[in-house]
């Protein structure tokens, strides 16, 4: 019988992460939801991905998101 390695968290860095629907992540940031889905759809908010038909988030993506947008703040016009 074959075994295979074991995984560490290493290997699995959001093994201990939790998933954030897009209400969750709006909530979070206090923004509505079509806000979120436009930073998606600009490509500049927070990294998203699909699960079946539905948009996911690592809560530690849209923290680290937070941190990164605090430290470099976009200026207006």
């Amino acid at each position: 019988m074959k075994t295979s390695p074991r995984t560490t968290l290493q290997d699995q860095p959001h093994a201990a992460d939790e998933l954030m629907s897009i209400a969750e992540v709006a909530a979070l940031v206090r923004v509505p939801v079509a806000t979120v889905r436009y930073w998606r759809h600009l490509g500049t908010g927070p990294l998203g991905f699909r699960v079946g038909r539905s948009v996911r988030y690592w809560r530690s993506e849209v923290i680290h998101w937070l941190d990164e947008q605090s430290r470099h703040p976009q200026t207006g016009n």
